[in-house]
Parts: structure tokens; C-alpha cells; sequence
């Protein structure tokens, strides 16, 4: 028996990070006037709260949406997995191959509804149904679309002043706010345009860790998962709060000479892209009243037409260059902020954004689509992930991530005007990663610039963002569209500085170390490095949510004997549960249970720790 779809064109519009609470608020207060609208025409809890499934991060999160399925069942737990029997080392995670459940998206392509998935973390790539209705873009990474695939140069800072001497290559104290310390000079083998023209295209490296190479990395002795044991690692705010350690080229500004075409009055300085690889020399350009407010990037001083024109405040998009990455060229499209510049063109700062190979097809499906997009939607489009308290850098990591928000708007539209999608899984990440970046200066520990307002008024901007994202897919809803809007997760500024536990970069040292499980080796000084001791070591705490038992038989440097297994979990859960902070002298574990018994909680299983435990909120992180 047959009867009428309730929907016959679907529309799942999730935005990652993107916060209940928050948009109550925002809404409340007139200022998401589309996402009303669109709560209006349908239904949801007046709270907008979901109940998710555990842990509360990325891969688990969207798996969970897309397959129905928890954790426990689809298997996809953290953003890494252990690799069984090494616990030094992480398997990659964003893989499709490593879901146990199947998505939604391919009975619904099979049973011939034209199916778009757009970046969808954790389980759309590589596709896993052959129906030719599936099209598939991206989802082997989180941030931006193809960001990870597609990378061919990392963002940096500009700096060019009429008092410098020489080019040079200088970095970012991570632990200053702003100082910048010269550590070396131009590399030897900088090219510019006539030196690279001879060089050969080859293919990239995969950009995926795969468990071969992780083999091999361990057959070398080599262990491949951060281990967390001083201030400044992994993603807790610690000492002086976060900041990116971010290159700077510096550049003396001085008199144009032996250009092509430099009007009277054009002063010079000296971009250098690829680490140093590249040189691109650029005008400072005055206006008709005799005013500096623009500049011109080249690929020569030989060249008349410029690569890009820059004006003071604005970004340039999807400027298009050779690039130079792992020592091969490929074509690369990036943007470009002028962010000051001194009215006598004497001095000024600018950000350059990392750079994406538009050529790079691995990552869609089919891959037609790919010239199809590029032409007709644009290059895929950069991330900014800068951590800064900045406001001119937190400007610009809201002007890089506009352009990923219209570029998805054009591509929807695209997609459905052109293609004759009926169903989109759309997975957006603005609001994460953005809020990653300064939500934990939301409360002050000692080492605030601004007041709380400044960064609630940047997480108010942020949300703007999402607005506008909805406000232009709108009109679909009248066009007999089904639309849903989801997230994964919301996050919170911790109330104190968080241990050592729950990090998901790495091994988390310092609260398993207090308690007597993690023990690091020593240099010849007697001071802790950043090794682990596995002959003293019982248990790690990895993964996020995850304890691991060094257990004989099953770890190669195993030290618990198998029937010790259970009790020695018993009392890690209790020492836990004991643990106070120093600060609050409340307890920063909220629950820890047996692998056996977080199934309950649709986690644990074989890709989950032996013990699986919750920080408490004002504990966390950030998730």
C-alpha cells in the first residue's frame, strides 16, 4: 500500500555549535527575525533545547543525525579512534568507512530522490552508496568546505613600515598579545614568477592519516598523539589565555622603482606567500586627493595588471595565485584585508588567508561537479581559526567566514536550480569554529584585554551571521520545502581554567598524574618531559571522554594484568569522583562509568575508553 509523502522536498539546514539559548535570546530580542519565521511556520520546544546523544562533539553528533543511530551503535565516538593495541597513537576519524550505521541520505538517493550531502562530518566521505541521485561534497573534516582537502598554505599577517630594513619571515609569541619576534631571514630558494614556471605538478599528499602510515610511524618509534602536560597545550586557556601562532612577513615600504606601470607617487613593499617560497612585489597606491588607500598585489614588477586590489577595511576574495606546498606548485585561491594603512603610505597591516587548490577534485562526488562549482558558484572558500583577543583579527575571522555563508547560499541555490536536488544535508560550521576562538574570554581569569561586552558583542555579530544564511534560503519554505534546523552542540565559557581531562587533542597528563595513573618520563636533569613512562603508567585519559587501562596482552608496553582490570577501573572512578579543583574545591568530574555501563548513555563500546566519564559544566572545555 502507498500513500503521499507528507514532504516531497526536504531541506536539513544544521549549523554546528549554533546555541539554543542564544537563539531563544537573539530571537526574542528581533534581532533573527528569518529563524522566527521559520520556528513560526513549524514546530519545536519554545526552549529550541534537543536532547543529544554523548559525547556532545562534531563526528559523534552529525553521525548520530544522519544515521538515527548512537555512538555505541554507529561507532564513531570521538574525533580520533585508538587504534587497537597502540595506545600511542590515533586513527583518523572523520570517515565514513568507520560508521557501523547507515545514513539516511542513501536510502532516500536509492529510492530516487535527487540527494545533495554538503559537508556532513564524520560519515558522508567518502560516499558509501553508488546511486547515481547521491551528490556529495566534502564532509572529511570540519571548518570550511574542503578546507582540510583542499590546503595548499596556511593564513599569515602582513606588516610593512618605511623603517624596516629587509624582508623578513617573523612569528607570533603565543604567549604575547601582540609583539612580533624577528626568528629568521628570507629562506633561501624564495621564487617568484620566472623561477617557477619550470617546476612540474604532481599530486599533493593525502591529507588523511591512514592507519598504514600510523604503523609505519610506530615501527620508527615515533608516537603520534599529543601528550598534554604543560600550560599552553592543547585547547585549555591557560597563562596569558589563547592567541594563533600565526607567520608574519615584515617588509620596509619604500620609493616604486623599476616597475611597468606604478603611477608617480607609488611606494613599494614585498608579500611573501608559500612560507617564504614566493615573492609578490605591491604598490602602495594614493587616491585623487593625494591620500594612500589601497594597495596592489603582483605577480612581477614586469606585469600591468594587478593580482589584486586591496582598499583600506575591506576583504578581497578569491584572489587566485601559484602556490608552493610541500614543495610542489598548484594554483591557489585566498583572500586578501587590508587592515590599516597609514594615509602618508608609510606604514601598514594585512592579513592574507590561507589558500585552497582549485583543482583539487578529491572530495567530490561526482567529481563534474566540481568544474561545475567553481565556475558557477565560486572557489571553494578559505577558514579563518584565528585565537586572538584582537578586535581588527576577530573582524577578520567574521570577514572570511561571510564569504564561506554566501558561498554556501550561492551553492544551494545552485544545486537545486541546476542539479534538481529535492533533498539537502547540510552541515554549516561557522558558529564553531568561530566561537572556539574567543568563547572562553566570555568570563575573565586574569587575562582579558577587552571587557566581557566587547566579546559578547562579537558573539552577537556571529549569530548575525546565521541570520543571514537563513534569511536567504527563506523563500523556499513558499516553494514547497520541508526545511529543518539542527545542531550537534552548544558551547559554554568555562568558569575556571580546566585540567588536564577531557582535552581531545591528546593525552590528557596532569589529573591522571595527581592520582598516581599516568606516570611521564624524565631528562637527565630530572625534569618531566613529554613522553609517557609505560612501564609506570596504568591508565591515560585520551580521546575527549575516554580512560584507557594499559592492559597486558592488549597493549604491546602493557603493565595491568587482565584480572586487575576491573578493580583498577573501580578505583579510577573513585579517585574521580574525589578529585577537587584547586581553585573551586568542588569536584570537576560529573560521571564516570564502566565501559559496560555508558552503553546506557549510547556510548562506550570498542570505540570508546575502558572507563568513559563527563566533566563538570565550569570544568570544561568549551563543548
Amino acid at each position: 500500500m502507498e500513500r503521499k509523502a507528507y514532504a516531497d522536498k526536504i531541506m536539513i539546514l544544521g549549523v554546528d555549535g549554533m546555541d539554543p539559548r542564544l537563539t531563544r535570546k537573539y530571537i526574542d530580542e528581533g534581532k533573527m527575525p528569518s529563524v522566527k519565521a521559520i520556528a513560526e511556520r513549524g514546530c519545536q520546544r519554545h526552549d529550541l533545547v534537543m536532547l543529544g546523544s554523548q559525547p556532545t562533539v562534531t563526528p559523534p553528533q552529525w553521525t548520530t543525525l544522519a544515521t538515527g543511530a548512537n555512538p555505541v551503535v554507529h561507532g564513531i565516538t570521538q574525533f580520533s579512534r585508538i587504534i587497537p593495541g597502540l595506545l600511542t597513537q590515533h586513527g583518523y576519524n572523520l570517515d565514513s568507512r568507520m560508521c557501523k550505521a547507515e545514513p539516511a541520505w542513501n536510502p532516500i538517493a536509492e529510492s530516487g530522490k535527487k540527494t545533495l550531502v554538503l559537508h556532513w562530518p564524520g560519515s558522508a566521505w567518502p560516499p558509501t552508496s553508488d546511486s547515481e541521485n547521491l551528490y556529495v561534497i566534502d564532509g572529511s573534516a570540519p571548518g570550511s568546505v574542503a578546507s582540510a582537502a583542499f590546503h595548499v598554505d596556511s593564513e599569515f599577517m602582513v606588516g610593512a613600515n618605511e623603517s624596516f630594513k629587509e624582508v623578513t619571515i617573523a612569528h607570533r609569541d603565543p604567549n604575547a598579545t601582540s609583539a612580533l619576534c624577528v626568528i629568521d631571514k628570507l629562506p633561501e630558494g624564495t621564487k617568484d614568477e620566472e623561477t617557477m614556471t619550470d617546476m612540474g605538478a604532481a599530486l599533493k599528499q593525502n591529507h588523511l592519516m591512514v592507519d598504514d602510515t600510523m604503523a609505519q610511524m610506530q615501527a620508527a618509534g615515533m608516537e603520534t598523539v599529543n601528550v598534554l602536560a604543560f600550560d599552553g597545550d592543547g585547547q585549555a586557556p591557560r597563562k596569558g589565555g589563547m592567541t594563533t601562532s600565526m607567520n608574519t612577513i615584515t617588509s620596509p615600504i619604500k620609493p616604486a622603482e623599476g616597475w611597468a606601470a606604478a603611477p608617480e607617487g607609488a611606494k613599494e613593499f614585498t608579500i611573501l606567500t608559500s612560507n617564504g617560497l614566493i615573492r609578490r612585489p605591491s604598490l602602495v597606491l594614493k587616491n585623487e586627493n593625494g591620500i594612500y588607500d589601497r594597495i596592489a598585489v603582483y605577480k612581477s614588477k614586469k606585469d600591468t595588471t594587478p593580482l589584486a586590489v586591496c582598499y583600506v577595511g575591506k576583504m578581497t576574495y578569491n584572489v587566485v595565485d601559484e602556490v608552493i606546498f610541500s614543495d610542489k606548485p598548484y594554483v591557489g585561491s585566498r583572500h586578501y584585508k587590508l587592515i590599516s594603512l597609514a594615509e602618508d603610505g608609510s606604514q601598514l597591516k594585512m592579513y592574507v588567508s590561507s589558500a585552497l587548490d582549485i583543482n583539487d577534485d578529491s572530495v567530490i562526488h561526482p567529481k563534474r561537479l566540481h568544474k561545475a562549482i567553481i565556475e558557477n558558484v565560486g572557489p571553494f572558500p578559505p577558514q579563518a581559526a584565528i585565537y586572538t583577543q584582537d578586535e581588527d583579527l576577530q573582524a577578520v575571522t567574521r570577514d572570511v567566514w561571510d564569504e564561506v555563508v554566501d558561498w554556501y547560499i550561492r551553492l544551494i541555490h545552485y544545486m537545486v536550480e541546476n542539479e534538481g536536488i529535492e533533498v539537502i544535508f547540510s552541515h554549516l560550521h561557522s558558529v564553531d569554529l568561530q566561537e572556539h576562538t574567543f568563547i572562553k574570554f566570555l568570563s575573565d581569569k586574569g587575562f582579558n584585554i577587552h571587557d566581557e561586552s566587547v566579546y559578547a558583542k562579537w558573539m552577537e555579530e556571529l549569530y548575525m551571521q546565521v541570520e543571514h544564511y537563513y534569511s536567504k534560503l527563506l523563500h523556499f519554505l513558499d516553494e514547497d520545502w520541508t526545511m529543518m534546523i539542527t545542531s550537534d552542540h552548544a558551547q559554554v565559557c568555562p568558569t575556571y581554567i580546566p585540567p588536564y581531562i577531557g582535552d581531545m587533542s591528546g593525552i590528557n597528563v596532569q589529573l591522571m598524574e595527581e592520582l598516581g595513573y599516568t606516570v611521564l618520563k624524565r631528562d637527565e636533569n630530572g625534569n618531566r618531559i613529554k613522553k609517557i613512562d609505560w612501564e609506570k603508567t596504568r591508565a591515560v585519559a585520551s580521546q575527549g571522554n575516554d580512560i584507557f587501562i594499559n592492559l597486558k596482552g592488549r597493549e604491546p608496553q602493557g603493565s595491568v594484568d587482565p584480572k586487575d582490570k576491573y578493580q583498577l577501573e573501580e578505583q579510577i572512578i573513585s579517585d574521580l569522583y574525589s578529585y577537587r579543583h584547586p581553585d573551586s574545591g568542588q569536584r570537576v568530574i560529573a560521571l564516570a562509568l564502566h565501559n559496560k555501563d555508558a552503553v546506557l548513555l549510547g556510548y562506550g563500546g570498542p570505540t570508546a575508553g575502558d572507563v568513559c566519564f563527563w566533566v563538570a559544566e565550569g570544568y570544561n572545555y568549551d563543548h
